[in-house]
């Protein structure tokens, strides 16, 4: 894949390009996305994920109003939620505010401790896939040789490191078998459980598709589920289930 299909693929940018793709490349030939149809469901996810792959440090962002507070996170109170959003005046919900939002909603989950040990902050979304967790952190860890625990911030300031924990991810979830079988819904479920913004996917593998069908027709007639076809046609992603 060069630069301008990997742009076509995933609407990113030049600078985006420029810095991503190869390290993006060797992680989808490490983990076997390798095929059109693993490619563009791999690229739609991280294209989401990431939000169009920004320059690092690439990180879950808690600049939320109050209502977005409500909405978004089940397990903070009312009184949580309006001492801790975004308030009347504020452009962004200052730093150590953010700290709190995020040490308290990952509090005990995904292997973190409580909120006083400050690892949902630690081991916030992080990265193009979002590893979040202490857990999570410490298998990509140990599936590419690096001491993530202790290093969090490998995973959203290093492009490398990224792309592999990305990639890690994405196989050890059984994403390449779902794309291999059309289950584009169930990647994103298991990517984002909630399905939270499954339009918004569902908008990227089109994209994605579409630019690696036009690809790979042109260049040996083939689908993206490898059958001949002369229809170069557009991917709908299936029905949501």
């Amino acid at each position: 894949m060069d630069q301008e299909m990997f742009m076509a693929a995933t609407g990113a940018s030049t600078a985006s390009a420029n810095f991503w793709l190869t390290p993006i490349t060797n992680a989808m030939q490490r983990f076997k996305i390798n095929t059109p149809a693993r490619e563009a469901a791999f690229l739609a996810q991280i294209a989401v994920e990431s939000g169009k792959f920004p320059l690092p440090p690439v990180h879950e962002n808690f600049n939320y109003g109050v209502a977005g507070l409500h909405a978004t996170f089940s397990s903070l109170t009312p009184d949580q939620c309006s001492a801790l959003g975004r308030q009347p005046g504020e452009t962004s919900v200052p730093p150590a505010r953010q700290q709190q939002l995020a040490n308290l909603v990952y509090q005990n989950k995904y292997g973190n401790g409580p909120a006083a040990s400050g690892d949902g902050w630690k081991y916030r979304g992080s990265g193009l896939i979002q590893l979040t967790g202490k857990a999570n952190f410490a298998s990509a860890g140990k599936a590419i040789g690096m001491d993530l625990v202790s290093n969090p911030d490998l995973v959203r300031n290093d492009a490398n490191v990224a792309a592999l924990v990305a990639g890690w991810y994405w196989k050890s979830h059984g994403c390449n078998e779902l794309a291999d079988a059309g289950h584009f819904d169930l990647i994103t479920k298991a990517i984002n459980p909630a399905m939270a913004g499954a339009a918004g996917y569902d908008s990227a593998f089109i994209l994605a598709s579409n630019a690696l069908r036009e690809e790979s027709t042109g260049r040996n007639g083939l689908s993206l589920e490898g059958e001949p076809t002369n229809d170069p046609g557009t991917v709908r992603p299936p029905p949501l289930t």
